[in-house]
């Protein structure tokens, strides 16, 4: 196995050993039938009526699970007409049959887009169009959210009839593999569908996924505890791969503290990924006296996805011992970095060393490495050319790869000299709140079109629970003062043209916005006020 630790002279951070990550790219020897690696075939084999897939009111055993997906993706490449290339978009909530769907679009060839069900019907129906998915995949509670015209399937209704006509059907190892096409945003505020490379064939993608799981600590070991949405790149990624390895997954339909608590107990729970934000309340559930807490089951406990305050992660570490391991990356790159926890607190606010595909330095505009101790930093790939490419945008594509083999995230870090990596602020202005990201100027768009409004800056706030809120300072035209009635008259402007998380917590009134001499807003100007109180 390559040892890939150490700091070459140019300064770059490099990985360590990461033994798991022998078995990437490579090809399983062993039999794939629908859809198994090396653990799904043994639970198969062994315990087949073993719990597989739980959303804490259905289940699937891993022979249920089989014959699903293998129905469902015969079903789509005949019945729904799909072809290898295709998309597939998924609008489905936290429950058994979205892994049924993710796994048979990727059996079937497909680019699959999960979609965030907390969007309006016009943001979904944006995504759907832009994508070009040929059917969407969704069940009850989504069904009102798609046009009449859309070529559907509800799952939940039409997945018995399927299984019951196409059961019996597998998938050959050498079929060509699917993709998962997530959608982030850019500058402009509008949704871009990223696609990163993928293997040629069904059996490179389930070794390789089967390997990404075993480097990130998700060996099929134990129940693996989904605690946030699956349409987010993180929770449901993380999920497949440790499922794919066998273990049992356990899918919270939404979060709660309560209901985290009682099916790590009841489940004996080994891994799970958390944000930040759930491990502020659970340690206001714990303060607050809450019962039947055991979680001496965890071993494994990866977070990430947005900051977290130096003093939120040593009380998780001091009340749950050295378990936690957090990662930063990105929808375009995936994950970047590791740190477990003696790393984290002997480099503390460090968001770990680059994984052995990666190396990591601040540069210049060009991505050329250089001395600065802070700056953008960049991520080297190094086997692939274009780490990813954005759909249908070629030039945003080239754009974000300056370099061969180069990308940033549009953070802004440092390297030390051990090659740990530090955040300290973004390029960009994009906003983490829970986990989630969210950008100013799509919001700003919205609310522009309040009557009231001449100008509008969006951006994100510390809050000590979920990393980051989202504030607005409003320009009103004139005539106008600002107050509280009018705030809340935006906010309700909002809420009708956005999803929730996207609706400004706050808004404040200025009599003008600062600007640059271009005439560009100084939002970094305003970020800092509110930064200082």
């Amino acid at each position: 196995m390559a040892h890939l630790g150490g700091l070459p002279c140019n300064g770059m951070a490099t990985g360590r050993d990461w033994p798991a990550l022998a078995i990437i790219g490579t090809s399983s020897v062993l039999r794939i039938s629908t859809v198994t690696s090396h653990y799904f075939d043994r639970q198969l084999a062994e315990h087949p009526d073993s719990l597989a897939l739980t959303d804490l009111a259905s289940t699937r055993s891993w022979r249920e699970l089989d014959r699903n997906v293998a129905a469902l993706a015969h079903y789509l490449a005949t019945d729904a007409n799909l072809t290898p290339g295709d998309h597939l978009a998924m609008l489905v909530g936290n429950r058994v049959e979205y892994m049924e769907c993710l796994l048979a679009g990727l059996l079937t060839g497909l680019w699959v887009t999960p979609v965030n069900t907390h969007l309006t019907a016009g943001e979904i129906d944006y995504i759907r169009r832009d994508c070009g998915a040929k059917l969407v995949l969704h069940d009850d509670a989504h069904a009102e959210l798609l046009d009449a015209s859309v070529a559907a399937c509800n799952i939940q209704r039409e997945l018995p009839p399927i299984v019951e006509e196409h059961a019996g059907h597998s998938v050959a190892p050498t079929a060509p593999a699917g993709g998962n096409m997530l959608y982030t945003s850019g500058t402009t505020g509008r949704p871009k569908g990223v696609k990163r490379a993928k293997p040629d064939n069904v059996e490179a993608m389930i070794a390789r996924m089967c390997g990404f799981g075993s480097a990130f600590g998700l060996t099929g070991a134990g129940p693996h505890l989904v605690t946030g949405p699956l349409y987010h790149a993180a929770p449901g990624l993380f999920a497949t791969y440790d499922l794919l390895n066998g273990a049992t997954v356990i899918i919270m339909p939404r979060w709660d503290c309560a209901t985290f608590f009682r099916a790590v107990r009841e489940h004996r729970v080994v891994t799970t990924h958390l944000v930040p934000t759930m491990f502020v309340r659970l340690l206001e559930a714990r303060e607050q006296g809450a019962q039947d807490i055991d979680v001496s089951s965890l071993r494994h406990v990866l977070h990430g996805a947005a900051p977290i305050s130096r003093g939120v992660k040593q009380r998780m570490l001091d009340w749950w011992g050295p378990i936690l391991t957090e990662y930063w990356g990105a929808t375009e790159s995936g994950v970047v970095t590791l740190a477990d926890s003696g790393e984290w607190v002997s480099h503390p606010g460090t968001v770990g060393r680059p994984i052995p595909n990666f190396e990591v330095y601040v540069g210049d505009a060009q991505g050329n490495p250089v001395e600065d101790a802070e700056g953008l930093l960049f991520c080297r790939h190094r086997q692939l050319a274009s780490v990813f490419h954005y759909h249908e945008d070629a030039e945003k594509t080239r754009r974000a790869h300056p370099q061969p083999h180069v990308l940033s995230l549009g953070d802004i870090g440092r390297v030390d000299a051990d090659g740990f990596v530090y955040l300290s602020d973004r390029e960009s202005n994009m906003i983490i709140s829970g986990g989630v990201n969210i950008y100013p100027s799509e919001i700003e768009q919205a609310l522009l079109e309040h009557a009231d409004i001449a100008d509008i800056a969006v951006f994100g706030i510390p809050n000590d629970e979920w990393g980051e809120e989202v504030k607005a300072v409003v320009e009103l035209r004139p005539g106008l003062a600002g107050d509280a009635a009018i705030a809340e008259d935006i906010r309700r402007f909002g809420r009708e043209r956005l999803a929730g998380f996207k609706v400004p917590r706050s808004v404040d009134f200025v009599e003008r916005l600062p600007r640059n001499p271009t005439g560009k807003v100084l939002v970094r100007q305003l970020k800092a006020q509110y930064a200082t109180g």
